[in-house]
């Protein structure tokens, strides 16, 4: 039997599909990587702080004055001035004082200094943001025992006001990258899936027929080869033709006894 050939070529929706499932796989690799470059790293040292009691022993304001980078439009940007402003509180954690800072982003930015105001192109409303938060420590919480965070290993000497990342950025950093992985995997597989399963049904149709065909051929050539010798017999039966005068010539001639003669 001839072998049965089958298309696995897929269709255009098909093909799209594919597409659409290789984009979505490549989309979250690619943002797993650059989310946990981006924030999963900085969010995992920033869990590593673990909360503490913190009182306030002393607010400063030292003269030093920091510069900080104002934008003014698309193509315009200068720098200002703002005072530097210590807290320093009593650590529960490690029983010693340190400097209070408002995040990480603030302690990267400026050490030195607890908060660093949203920088404006007027000095003195940069001065104005501090004071408040001078005014605040100085009258509300100088009494008060608030939580703060702590990093013994990498910063012993300064505390944290509050996290700038907390376990929510991290669920969304592992979350969304792994739904797309998983959503593009499970578009390929289900179109090859589909696209294979069409194929075997195709090639089980393809096979059926050839089947019916062959055992119809097989059932007429039987019919044939029986009615032969039928046939036969009932040639041989008739005596007309089996007769000696049905085998002469159609114009035959008799010849004459007085011919014979001669």
């Amino acid at each position: 039997m001839a072998k049965i050939r089958v298309s696995y070529e897929y269709s255009e929706a098909e093909d799209k599909s594919i597409r659409l499932g290789l984009f979505l796989i490549a989309c979250g690799i690619l943002s797993l990587f650059i989310l946990g470059f981006c924030w999963l790293s900085p969010t995992l040292q920033s869990l590593q702080s673990k909360p503490a009691n913190c009182t306030v022993v002393s607010v400063l304001r030292p003269e030093e004055m920091f510069e900080c980078v104002f934008t003014c439009g698309a193509d315009c940007k200068g720098t200002s001035l703002y005072p530097c402003l210590q807290i320093f509180v009593n650590n529960s954690e490690s029983n010693s004082v340190a400097l209070l800072h408002f995040d990480e982003q603030q302690l990267v930015l400026n050490p030195k200094c607890s908060y660093v105001p949203p920088c404006e192109r007027d000095n003195q409303k940069n001065k104005d943001n501090v004071l408040l938060w001078e005014d605040y420590f100085t009258k509300e919480v100088s009494s008060q025992s608030f939580t703060c965070f702590f990093n013994q290993q990498r910063r012993p000497d300064d505390v944290l006001w509050q996290r700038s990342h907390d376990t929510s950025v991290l669920l969304h950093c592992v979350l969304w990258p792994m739904v797309s992985l998983l959503l593009g995997t499970l578009i390929v597989l289900l179109t090859v899936c589909a696209r294979s399963l069409a194929v075997r049904a195709e090639a089980l149709q393809k096979r059926k027929c050839s089947y019916e065909v062959c055992q119809d051929l097989s059932i007429t050539t039987s019919d044939r080869r029986g009615n032969k010798p039928g046939d036969l017999l009932a040639t041989n039966s008739d005596p007309e033709l089996s007769s000696p005068s049905r085998t002469l010539p159609l114009f035959a001639v008799p010849v004459r006894r007085r011919d014979r003669e001669h």
